[in-house]
């Protein structure tokens, strides 16, 4: 059997994908259960906004390194990263994560540049890529990504005194959603034609390519009405605008009694919760009775959780050459995945009664257990090499 560190660096998905899937299971449950809402090491910075840098860049950035890493190659047609770039990859990202875990803040700055060094990485591979190949096919991510990193740094600064980190936690979240457009245009479309024609022989799913990137057009829209500083009402507006462009999404789903595939409910899932949290947050800019958070938590938890988790099913199937076709481990952990958003966001909002116990500690069970479930099902098509 092939060594198991030469099986994770042999591509992106099989070192990063473990590593998203076990800090977005582990860091939130440990904060929760073991740490009760604090950590170890916080003194001058909240432990709430460690919570959000952590999930955000942490857990999401994890499963954003293996997604690009992986897809990239594969949309230019150009030889994969492998090896030390991956370990160069994976230590950058392990370093910031040391001071996130523990809650260090003495460990922010040397954190802050760990961080915004894969992130340069990414940005400069993609751009690389787009010169060598002459493609364009890659140039959104790699905006996107500056974009993200510019937020990334903001949000670092302000966690030394110099602003509002959770303005930009926020706002590194809502850049997160326009990136989960991208992705959700780019896998829905083979997707959804391989499960209507697994002879792959014709493609009946052909969606308008006027709308293909709309959800990511209208968060950017979004996003810069509200760094320009225009009213609550303005950007509710637009934020309900976005909702909707991620609603458009999700109706695509609807192809047929195929749109009950788990591939194509899973996709549509991660959609429709981005859009309800964008629709209900701008609600909340027009006077809706509720704050930010539960909105947020439906998008970023509900959204961008089930879209990793869609992406790491799909993406790691395909590229172990297991082909379409989802384990009922797996199909479980998107329907947790889900309740645990829900069940975080929902009563806090007053849309639902609060449960019995601790609201939290469930959530974040649930939670947990969505992405082991994964883990435990793909784990050993991951550590082999065919």
């Amino acid at each position: 059997m092939t060594p198991l560190h030469r099986a994770l660096s042999d591509e992106g998905f099989r070192l990063f994908f473990p590593l998203a899937t076990l800090h977005a299971a582990l860091w939130p449950l440990a904060w929760v259960a073991l740490w009760s809402f604090d950590l170890p090491l916080a003194r001058e910075i909240a432990p709430g906004t460690w919570h959000g840098y952590e999930m955000i860049f942490g857990a999401w950035g994890a499963a954003l390194i293996g997604f690009l890493t992986t897809a990239a190659p594969e949309w230019t047609d150009t030889p994969r990263l492998r090896g030390r770039v991956l370990w160069g990859l994976a230590a950058l990202w392990g370093v910031a994560r040391i001071a996130g875990v523990l809650g260090a803040d003495a460990l922010v700055l040397p954190a802050m540049l760990a961080d915004l060094g894969w992130q340069a990485a990414l940005i400069v591979y993609l751009l690389r890529i787009s010169w060598a190949k002459r493609t364009a096919r890659v140039l959104s991510f790699a905006a996107w990504l500056a974009a993200l990193a510019l937020a990334c740094l903001m949000a670092r600064l302000a966690m030394l005194g110099m602003g509002d980190a959770g303005h930009w936690l926020r706002v590194s979240g809502l850049v997160y959603l326009g990136l989960l457009g991208l992705a959700l245009a780019r896998i829905t479309v083979p997707v959804t034609n391989a499960v209507l024609d697994p002879s792959e022989r014709t493609a009946p799913f052909r969606p308008h390519p006027g709308r293909l990137n709309l959800p990511s057009g209208l968060v950017a829209l979004a996003l810069t009405a509200e760094l320009a500083g225009l009213s609550p009402a303005v950007a509710g507006w637009l934020w309900i605008a976005a909702g909707a462009g991620f609603m458009d999404r999700m109706a695509e789903g609807f192809v047929g009694r195929e749109a009950l595939r788990a591939e194509i409910m899973v996709l549509a899932g991660a959609a429709g919760f981005a859009g309800a949290g964008l629709l209900t947050l701008g609600a909340a800019g027009l006077g809706a009775p509720w704050g930010a958070a539960g909105p947020l938590h439906l998008a970023l938890m509900g959204g961008l959780g089930l879209g990793v988790l869609a992406v790491l099913a799909i993406a790691g199937r395909f590229h172990t050459g297991q082909g379409l076709g989802l384990n009922l481990p797996t199909r479980a952990g998107f329907l947790l995945a889900g309740a645990a958003a829900l069940l975080r966001a929902l009563p806090e909002m007053g849309l639902a009664p609060w449960p019995p116990g601790p609201l939290h500690l469930l959530a974040s069970t649930l939670w947990a257990a969505a992405f082991l479930l994964w883990l435990a099902d793909y784990w050993p098509a991951i550590r082999r090499l065919d």
